[in-house]
């Protein structure tokens, strides 16, 4: 994040994630529990039981990043599902989360998929 690296996905562990694993811990996370690859141009997205915490997980190139969060007075609006499991979703819709807003904006612009030329 702080070198803007392309991403491919962000990856959200749905369902609340023990926060005092560190790199390996949530590396283990993704490669076990989701059957994914760290190591892959994602970003990998957990949460606290008490939604006011986050830790993002990105490899870059030689290593990886670990992203920390703490809310002071609010909450995430963090997706409902089973734990163990992961939801995809856009660069756009993990910044609604991080700011606070939930991932589905049903008032946001939609992407246009096709333009018309006039």
């Amino acid at each position: 994040m702080l070198r803007q690296n392309r991403i491919d996905n962000v990856h959200l562990a749905l369902g609340p994630t023990d926060l005092r694993k560190s790199v390996d811990g949530l590396a283990l996370i993704v490669s076990e529990s989701f059957k994914l690859d760290p190591f892959s141009r994602s970003l990998f997205v957990f949460c606290n039981r008490k939604r006011d915490k986050i830790k993002i997980l990105e490899w870059d190139y030689n290593g990886f990043w670990l992203h920390y969060k703490r809310l002071e007075k609010s909450t995430f609006d963090w997706p409902d599902g089973n734990e163990g499991t992961s939801l995809a979703i856009g660069e756009r819709e993990l910044s609604w989360l991080l700011d606070g807003l939930s991932i589905h904006q049903n008032h946001a612009h939609k992407e246009v998929l096709e333009r018309i030329m006039i």
